[in-house]
């Protein structure tokens, strides 16, 4: 009986092994399968290895399950990815209560800059190319309410370089979406699309136009012939500013660039007009 239970009992390592090999090569499953053996065993990529913005981040903890099933191994691949971590204020370790995080609503000490931050973040704008002035204005006089450097004269010279690094960023962030001109060229920058603002124009009947400007300018009398020339370049400037949004829109970023090329020489006899009133 001892002999016959020995028979009976084959060692496990042989049963597996013929189970595995069944398994392996088995037609009617799709799962893959892997051999619970070590020289087969599969590596796993590092989670390091993973882009949280190209694979679908998310909040919980990335994890391998794997499970066996007529032993063999199931792999079920979560994503690998986490977000990034929340930033927190440098002085009491808070938590922002909204964004962008450029003051602590705890304890009201100024962060330092987030170049990831875009300008149109700053004052909580869609990011599109129209914006309304109006409050635009507003949430800038807001932001110079707090961030100003005067305002932390008292404090550490950590947080002052902070508030002049803050401050400066606010006020090119509100000359930059102010001007039409500037704010094309910034919100193409933001989209992957650079624009030579040194490249000129070839076209003879836009350069003979601007040439016949700026002679008319030279040879204004008086301030109300400037004015008018003014208004016509105003007149101009709007006219580009609806096509570049227009064009913008649709993703038509050769027609962008060429109206950005238009505006850039007409704000250009524009501030020439403004020097001689």
């Amino acid at each position: 009986m001892l002999l016959k239970g020995k028979k009976a009992w084959a060692p496990l390592s042989s049963i597996l092994h013929r189970q595995q090999r069944k398994s392996l090569f088995s037609s009617s499953s799709t799962t893959l399968r892997f051999p619970i053996t070590t020289a087969h065993q599969p590596k796993y990529p590092s989670p390091a290895s993973y882009n949280p913005e190209t694979c679908g981040a998310s909040s919980s903890s990335s994890i391998i399950t794997t499970t066996r099933s007529h032993h063999s191994l199931r792999i079920s691949w979560k994503s690998f990815c986490s977000k990034a971590e929340t930033p927190r204020c440098w002085s009491c370790k808070a938590l922002p209560h909204a964004a962008p995080f450029l003051v602590c609503d705890d304890c009201r000490t100024i962060q330092p800059v987030d170049p990831s931050v875009d300008y149109f973040q700053i004052f909580g704008l869609e990011k599109k190319y129209e914006v309304e002035d109006g409050n635009l204005e507003g949430k800038y006089k807001a932001w110079q309410k707090k961030l100003h450097p005067d305002l932390v004269h008292s404090k550490s010279e950590k947080e002052r370089e902070f508030a002049a690094e803050q401050s400066a960023r606010v006020i090119d962030a509100y000359r930059t979406l102010t001007n039409s001109l500037t704010r094309a060229i910034y919100i193409m920058k933001i989209q992957g699309v650079d624009v030579d603002e040194e490249e000129t124009i070839s076209e003879p009947e836009l350069l003979a136009e601007i040439m016949e400007i700026r002679e008319a300018v030279e040879e204004a009398p008086n301030s109300k012939a400037l004015n008018e020339l003014k208004d016509l370049m105003q007149k101009k400037l709007q006219l580009w500013s609806d096509s570049f949004a227009n064009a913008f829109q649709s993703q038509k970023f050769e027609e962008a660039i060429n109206c950005i090329r238009r505006m850039k020489y007409y704000s250009r006899v524009n501030e020439e007009i403004v020097k001689r009133l």
